[in-house]
């Protein structure tokens, strides 16, 4: 990259910013939030403010720490970014800057309000899986078996963090659907839900799965493929050989003596998991057959699933969550 003398002039916008001149102009603008809604929204404006200059800038988005669904939506909106935690996204002609790994120096202390905990993700399923349509306070609490109270604080919440919209009428929905998946995703990663993992005897990853599916009807126990299983019975992806399923209790026993469960997590393909919210069984579909979370349930679950789980997850974005910029 050619040297050049530094220059400096006012960024047209209201982001703040500067532009510097080093053989390539960059356009810098910070937010110093580190909720992902509005640093996508700052992303956003940054990329349509850089078209000012002559369509040649660079934009740079600055912020104190950028997590896996920032990334996600600057990658979207191809704007570059470095964090002030010491992690960076940067490509130029000439350059190209890439730190990861870097601790996040701006942790507040306390606990922070988690907007996705066990039961506050039953709102956000609804809202992502009817995304694009909106509705009142007191439809949600009834359509997530949630009081109007603590509907009403979460929303509230949501809302600004800049996650959800209203209408003129006060009805809600999600103001950036695949941003508020990623969120979502990024946050559940950090906590894995309690599980009994061990093996079954099984030919093949689906043959486990059907076998499974007979076993716990049989038994009358409400059950949930989801993860690489899951993605299996919507997408037939790829062969996968560990197999997740959610259980409202612990089964008895007798079951576990049927299916020949031993538990033992070397060479394990079977995950038994009791959700902390029975929320992830209120959207149950069935494809092939088999009882699944709803395809975004199955989507964040991969987030902590073994073997092609990212791929997989993927084909499951790309067939079934692939909301349109109106839904934005």
């Amino acid at each position: 990259m050619e040297e050049s003398v530094l220059r400096e002039k006012a960024m047209p916008s209201d982001l703040g910013g500067w532009v510097f001149h080093l053989g390539t102009k960059f356009v810098l603008a910070m937010s110093r939030s580190t909720a992902v809604a509005p640093m996508a929204a700052a992303a956003r404006k940054l990329r349509q403010q850089s078209h000012g200059f002559d369509g040649q800038a660079v934009p740079i988005l600055v912020v104190p720490f950028m997590g896996d669904a920032g990334r996600r939506a600057c990658l979207e909106e191809q704007v570059g970014w470095f964090d002030l935690s010491g992690n960076a996204h940067i490509v130029a002609p000439g350059l190209r800057i890439h730190i990861e790994g870097k601790p996040n120096r701006f942790k507040t202390s306390g606990r922070p309000a988690n907007l996705f905990a066990p039961r506050s993700t039953r709102v956000v399923r609804w809202l992502l899986i009817h995304a694009g349509e909106s509705i009142r306070q007191r439809e949600l609490a009834r359509a997530t078996e949630l009081d109007e109270g603590f509907i009403s604080r979460l929303v509230t919440r949501l809302e600004s963090e800049e996650l959800v919209e209203r209408d003129p009428g006060g009805a809600v929905k999600a103001r950036n659907p695949a941003l508020l998946l990623d969120l979502w995703r990024e946050t559940v990663a950090k906590s894995k839900p309690p599980m009994v993992i061990g093996h079954v005897a099984a030919r093949s990853g689906d043959g486990l799965l059907r076998f499974l599916a007979d076993a716990f009807l049989d038994a009358k126990l409400e059950y949930a493929a989801t993860g690489l299983a899951a993605a299996w019975a919507y997408t037939h992806f790829a062969s996968f050989r560990s197999t997740t399923i959610y259980l409202p209790v612990y089964p008895s026993t007798e079951v576990l003596k049927h299916l020949g469960f031993l538990e033992e997590p070397r060479g394990a393909n079977l995950r038994l998991v009791i959700p902390r919210d029975d929320g992830v069984f209120l959207d149950i579909q069935k494809p092939d057959g088999i009882r699944c979370v709803h395809p975004v349930q199955a989507y964040v679950d991969l987030k902590w699933e073994p073997e092609r789980s990212e791929e997989a997850a993927q084909r499951i974005r790309t067939e079934y969550l692939h909301w349109s910029q109106d839904d934005r």
